[in-house]
């Protein structure tokens, strides 16, 4: 799903509302995520819509690489996502400072369907929620 032919179209992440409404605000920087769900909601519709500039800007600065982009990239263009299953959320909400977001993405690629399992970790910097890096079950 590169790209949406309407915006009215259900979000990728799997909120059931119109993507204009959702993670398409974020997306195009009218709003930012209110809690580290949202901010990981936001980056797994930016994977399956190939928007790399926003995961690059949604990274934590401490975690970004050199090749940050260009990984991105890579994995974005053979990965085709087409669900979201949060199983569990750790702190995170607006008052907090850090949180953590367990979820499965699942994908297809040239090997068939896949799913990514993680525990992501998110921090606010500066006011804003950040991703800062993940374990992959």
């Amino acid at each position: 799903m590169p790209e949406l032919n309407n915006p009215t179209q259900p979000c990728p992440c799997g909120s059931n509302t119109p993507y204009d409404s959702c993670c398409g605000l974020l997306h195009t920087g009218l709003k930012s995520a209110a809690t580290a769900e949202q901010l990981m909601r936001s980056r797994y519709s930016a994977y399956a819509l190939k928007k790399v500039d926003y995961l690059v800007q949604t990274t934590h600065p401490d975690s970004r690489s050199g090749s940050l982009k260009k990984d991105i990239s890579a994995w974005a263009a053979q990965a085709n996502f087409f669900k979201l299953e949060i199983i569990e959320t750790s702190r995170g909400d607006t008052d907090d400072k850090s949180g953590k977001v367990e979820f499965i993405a699942f994908y297809h690629d040239l090997n068939g369907i896949n799913e990514l399992h993680e525990l992501s970790s998110f921090k606010k910097f500066q006011g804003k929620w950040f991703y800062v890096n993940g374990i992959v079950y």
